[in-house]
């Protein structure tokens, strides 16, 4: 069992909250259009920062547990790119200006992260309680890999999102954007802007996001520990990777296919845990270094086939995918 002190949470706590400093500072603060070189100068910082504590954490740990981190990491990352499809719909259909997307992005990460804690420390706690939380989570996680590969070719709609429903009711929203402002005061009328409306319909995806991967990556550890770094150092980069690849999003056309492959694999390899543990001590167990393997091989496979399905067909155009079927055309016109 990993046993962190006082010490090790505060160290990694601070350096986490310098680094989300960091990033508000330069998508709130400092407001402007990312270019490529800068998505990618940041980019590879916050994946030399996660790679160079994996190193330092397994140096001090033991390999057993830095492997357990790396693949959480890849895991919790390779679920974020997918979070990035969500992101750059909602910043489509909500017309965000350039300059202001570096702040709903920030933002975004900033509620993904406070979810994640919230639903880590449930997931630990639940799991150290009752044993057949391995098998909730597990089935869970096939549930979803199940419906993501039936919906693989879609996209989620955000005129469904119930809390943006919501905002809407509540709130009477100006037509234009007020700066970088959530609220302001149009004839003395104190109105929400689309960028508030932007943030709910970000912050309600995260939570979906969270509900999906915080069981995925407790398939790869049990550490309550290991699981935060994984998912705190992948949303980090979660800002710059935007701008980065969201010209290359559209080409990964077989990456919902892979995501359902990796978390029905995670979801049996759960359910197999409980088996073991509870019902049938002869059930085999799945080793955190195959599991890295299998999500590296996947990861790889859906790269190099989506790229050379669209090498091939220019016309074949990624989807983030989606846990239910979008409303039919009869449906959206009769609302």
């Amino acid at each position: 069992m990993l046993e962190v002190t006082a010490l090790g949470w505060t160290l990694t706590i601070g350096v986490i909250v310098a680094l989300l400093a960091l990033d508000l500072t330069l998508g709130v603060l400092r407001p402007h259009a990312v270019g490529f070189r800068e998505a990618t100068a940041w980019s590879v910082f916050y994946i030399a920062v996660a790679v160079l504590f994996g190193v330092v954490f397994a140096q001090v740990a033991g390999w057993d547990y830095g492997t357990e981190y790396f693949a959480g990491y890849i895991v919790e990352k390779s679920l974020s790119v997918d979070n990035l499809f969500v992101f750059v719909i909602i910043m489509s259909t909500f017309a965000v200006p350039e300059k202001y997307q570096q702040e709903v992005l920030t933002f975004g990460i900033i509620i993904a992260l406070v979810l994640r804690v919230i639903f880590i420390a449930l997931g630990a706690t639940l799991l150290s309680l009752f044993s057949f939380m391995f098998l909730i989570f597990g089935l869970l996680l096939i549930y979803t890999a199940v419906q993501l590969f039936r919906h693989r070719e879609e996209d989620p709609s955000v005129d469904d999102n119930a809390l943006v429903k919501a905002s809407k009711r509540l709130f009477p929203v100006t037509d234009e954007y007020v700066g970088g402002k959530l609220f302001a005061r149009i004839d003395g009328k104190r109105m929400a802007t689309p960028l508030f409306i932007t943030l709910i319909a970000i912050g309600s995806s995260d939570l979906l996001f969270a509900l999906d991967s915080i069981p995925a990556v407790f398939g790869v550890t049990e550490q309550a520990y290991i699981v935060f770094v994984a998912n705190a150092f992948a949303l980090l980069g979660l800002r710059a990777l935007f701008f980065l690849v969201k010209g290359l999003l559209d080409r990964l056309v077989y990456l919902s296919t892979g995501l359902s492959l990796i978390l029905a694999f995670i979801g049996a390899k759960l359910v197999l845990h409980w088996l073991h543990e509870d019902i049938w001590h002869a059930a085999p167990q799945i080793s955190t270094p195959v599991s890295l393997g299998v999500i590296v091989v996947v990861l790889a496979i859906t790269t190099v086939a989506s790229l050379m399905k669209t090498r091939n067909d220019p016309k074949a155009k990624a989807h983030a995918g989606s846990l239910r079927a979008a409303p039919s055309r009869e449906e959206t016109e009769q609302r």
